[in-house]
């Protein structure tokens, strides 16, 4: 079951402060910069379809995949008036759509859901499969010498609408021996009208990476690293650098 299935109807919501369409054009630049006339898309982890509607809009022809049935159901619903895109059901761990792709992307630290060292082999296996020739992959990740460093935090975050309030506390616990953290989630919705609070509760696994651990499965695989960069800055990676993006073919 996917972890997003409890709270998918508020996802955008909870999210609604993040720039998809600026990060959707730093993609695009770093595309355009390393690959060859790149038009097809497979965005492996869509989500509710954010990014797979600004690269749209932005001229690709998208295929989005998620392991979320929820999460799909309200990427259709939202991307309705929105032409060339496709989105099917896949484990990006396994999916085969017997298609090739200029890029493959997998944004918003989807590849810090593969846990184990057998997730991820598969998962860059995917990507793999699915790279036209010259094809490349974007993909970003939490990088391990910033979580080390910064040390996962409790954090409290509150959105709401003209209809409910969302209070979301995220409690992380590191595992280091594991190259994980563990984040429990309390989400607390609150409908203004119906003086009502309904509670949810969720656990994610989110791995962190190394540049050496990037290395060797793109040795393993095989795929080569172009860029290595911070993420939506470009400056080289640091112990500052929560979130890393990886260009590789």
């Amino acid at each position: 079951m996917s972890v997003f299935g409890d709270y998918s109807k508020y996802y955008d919501l909870l999210y609604r402060d993040k720039d998809y369409e600026a990060e959707a054009r730093y993609v695009d630049a770093l595309i355009k910069k390393y690959g060859h006339n790149a038009r097809s898309m497979l965005e492996l982890g869509c989500g509710t379809g954010r990014y797979t509607r600004e690269f749209s809009r932005l001229g690709y022809a998208v295929h989005g995949v998620d392991f979320s049935e929820d999460m799909l159901t309200e990427a259709r619903e939202k991307s309705e008036n929105v032409e060339g895109l496709r989105f099917s059901y896949g484990d990006m761990r396994s999916v085969r759509l017997g298609e090739k792709f200029d890029v493959v992307a997998a944004l918003f630290h989807v590849l810090s859901y593969q846990t184990t060292n057998q997730d991820v082999l598969d998962a860059f296996t995917t990507v793999k499969e699915h790279l036209a020739p010259e094809g490349i992959a974007v993909l970003d990740f939490w990088y391990g010498p910033a979580v080390l460093t910064q040390q996962p935090e409790v954090r409290i975050k509150e959105v709401s609408n003209d209809k409910l309030q969302i209070t979301r506390i995220a409690r992380p616990e590191l595992c280091p021996n594991e190259n994980l953290v563990e984040v429990n989630y309390d989400a607390f919705i609150d409908f203004k009208a119906e003086n009502r609070i309904d509670k949810i509760r969720e656990c994610h696994h989110m791995r962190y990476f190394f540049i050496c651990d990037l290395a060797l499965i793109c040795n393993i695989i095989p795929l080569e690293i172009l860029s290595i960069e911070e993420w939506m800055t470009g400056n080289e990676p640091s112990v500052n650098s929560w979130a890393v993006v990886a260009v590789l073919r």
